[in-house]
């Protein structure tokens, strides 16, 4: 879609990102007079009323989320056949090029944005919603240094739709936990386990698992243990290869919750000497 206005409402001013789902513009909402984002979906997705069923259900529910590591839904709407949900603007880039252009992260900067995109789990799990598609091109970065998770709401309506897009898996299968490999229930574990790969993937700028076909890669996430950190880099210390360790344990039971995970990244912040 070119530059016009969507809806008698939101101009769209540029075209800023986009994925297997939809395409994200920036634009300004007339009416209040500020910049948003605007999604909107593709056309498949579109013309499925029971994904358009499940995703006005999840929207509404990720609305409901006010946090400062969560980027705010503002609305959600139709105009004539295209469908799409407007979001808070972030400024900044996502986690996927920072990694790409840094090769890898500081041990101290790794754990605060896994810390703080945990709280953004935290808050969601508690309004028991799950993410289902925790990935650095979820992640966005602002220049001085704040974390925002995207996303709620749009990964969960294509799970629970019985609909397959473009005959692929919808999310990154680099990422997916391995219930999600198996295509059992996914619930608030399912996004640590994303999280433990988004965590090992900052500290090595490597992928734990990788595969000619998604199939490979998902056999992967069932059945092999990834390469430790510290092949990778000697000198990350032990109790961060355990924080990756416990999130990435094949058994949702084995893993911590977002809290558990919070309070192990504080703790091994503070024995780091990373906090005051």
């Amino acid at each position: 879609m070119e530059r016009g206005i969507l809806d008698h409402r939101y101009e769209l001013l540029e075209h800023i990102g986009g994925g297997g789902m939809a395409d994200v513009y920036k634009a300004h909402d007339t009416i209040l007079d500020r910049m948003v984002a605007v999604k909107i979906l593709h056309a498949q997705l579109a013309n499925d009323e029971e994904f358009l069923e499940k995703f006005r259900l999840e929207a509404k529910g990720a609305a409901r989320l006010s946090h400062p590591n969560i980027v705010g839904i503002y609305d959600v709407g139709h105009d004539v056949d295209k469908y799409y949900i407007v979001m808070e603007y972030i400024a900044g880039e996502t986690l996927k090029k920072k990694v790409q252009r840094e090769g890898c992260l500081s041990v101290e900067e790794a754990l605060r944005i896994a810390k703080e995109i945990a709280r953004a789990l935290r808050e969601a799990h508690a309004n028991n919603l799950v993410h289902c598609d925790i990935k650095p091109h979820n992640i966005l970065v602002t220049p001085d240094g704040r974390v925002k998770v995207a996303d709620f709401g749009i990964a969960r309506a294509v799970t629970s739709s019985t609909m397959t897009y473009n005959g692929n898996v919808i999310g990154s299968v680099h990422y997916f936990s391995p219930e999600q490999a198996k295509g059992t229930k996914v619930t608030p574990k399912s996004d640590i386990y994303s999280l433990g790969v988004v965590l090992y993937e900052m500290l090595t700028g490597s992928l734990p698992f990788t595969g000619e076909t998604t199939v490979s890669i998902a056999l992967k996430h069932l059945q092999e243990e990834p390469k430790p950190i510290c092949q990778h880099n000697h000198k990350l210390p032990p109790m961060v290869e355990a924080i990756v360790q416990k999130a990435m344990a094949k058994e949702p039971g084995d893993r911590p919750s977002s809290d558990e995970m919070i309070e192990d990244i504080q703790h091994t912040e503070r024995f780091l000497g990373f906090e005051g």
